[in-house]
């Protein structure tokens, strides 16, 4: 599926809104915390059984983080130290949303593979940032061929997180045990994707 392949095509949905915060002069590492914030708090409301606060909670983190780097560009300042902060705050509340709620719907090694697949389907990317030497930004972005592949990540996690949230509350057959067990098997798939992808391009490639 690949959302983040299609940024600039979702990019007008959210813009207004990133208007309003560059208005109102919001810095991009306030809205940063913010979202780390939500995200935080929509975990714990997971751990509470409050579905649908938690639900709430995951989408407003998830459009804060669409939205600093939105408002960064604004402001035509985006920092080095802003895109650091923006990775970290993303794989606290990834941790935190798919450990929490992987560890009570489906167990501890369910979460344990969910929680590290998503890690690795992240990090490869600052890897070959710095091994293979993608440095060339396009609107704050690092232009690097994984961008546009691994067709599992983390916006179709927060996705399948927000439509097994639904069926969990509605009593459905499956729930949120389904839903963490096909995140970590399709997160898994994409990130042998992005593995594969990387030996066939860069495997015979000698290191400087």
């Amino acid at each position: 599926m690949n959302l983040t392949a299609k940024r600039e095509n979702i990019r007008r949905l959210y813009y207004p809104f990133a208007y309003i915060l560059y208005k109102l002069r919001l810095s991009p590492n306030t809205i940063t915390s913010l979202s780390l914030i939500l995200g935080s708090a929509s975990a714990l409301a997971y751990y509470w059984g409050n579905l649908l606060t938690g639900l709430f909670l995951l989408l407003l983190s998830g459009l804060f983080d669409l939205l600093d780097g939105e408002v960064a560009r604004f402001r035509e300042h985006p920092t080095k130290f802003g895109a650091v902060y923006d990775w970290l705050a993303d794989k606290w509340v990834d941790g935190l949303i798919l450990g929490i709620i992987g560890y009570i719907y489906a167990g501890p090694t369910w979460a344990t593979f969910a929680v590290t697949l998503s890690m690795l389907h992240s990090f490869i990317k600052p890897v070959v940032y710095a091994e293979a030497g993608f440095q060339v930004k396009v609107r704050g972005k690092i232009q690097d061929p994984l961008e546009g592949l691994g067709f599992f990540g983390r916006p179709e996690t927060h996705l399948t997180l927000v439509i097994f949230t639904i069926l969990e509350k509605s009593h459905a057959t499956i729930g949120l045990n389904h839903g963490i067990k096909l995140i970590t098997i399709l997160t898994g798939l994409s990130l042998l994707q992005r593995v594969f992808y990387l030996y066939k391009n860069l495997g015979k490639v000698k290191d400087a």
